[in-house]
C-alpha cells in the first residue's frame, strides 16, 4: 500500500532535523563564501583552489596507499616508513 512506504514520525522528525542541519551548514559556507569575496577572493579563484585540493588530496590518498603497500611488503606499520621517506606524521 502507499502508506507503507511513508516515513513513520520518527523518521519523519529525524529527517526534519536533517534538512535543518544542511540548511545550517548551507547559510555557513555562503557566508565564508562571502566572508572570501570580501577579503578580495573571486569565484573563480576559489573554484580553482577548491579543484587544487580535490587534485592533492587524490595524490595524498595515492601516496598513502602506496606507502601502505610497501609497509605490508617490508612487514612494517606505515608509521616507520615516515623517516625512511622524510615524512612527518602530520603530512
Amino acid at each position: 500500500s502507499p502508506r507503507s512506504f511513508q516515513p513513520n514520525g520518527a523518521s519523519e522528525e529525524a529527517l526534519r532535523c536533517e534538512i535543518e542541519e544542511l540548511k545550517r551548514k548551507d547559510l555557513a559556507l555562503d557566508q565564508e563564501i562571502e566572508q572570501l569575496l570580501s577579503e578580495g577572493y573571486s569565484l573563480e579563484e576559489l573554484d580553482k583552489h577548491i579543484s587544487l585540493l580535490h587534485e592533492y588530496n587524490e595524490i595524498k590518498d595515492a601516496g598513502q596507499m602506496l606507502l601502505g603497500k610497501l609497509a605490508v611488503i617490508q612487514g612494517v606499520t606505515t608509521k616507520q616508513l615516515y623517516p625512511e621517506y622524510d615524512l612527518e606524521l602530520s603530512d
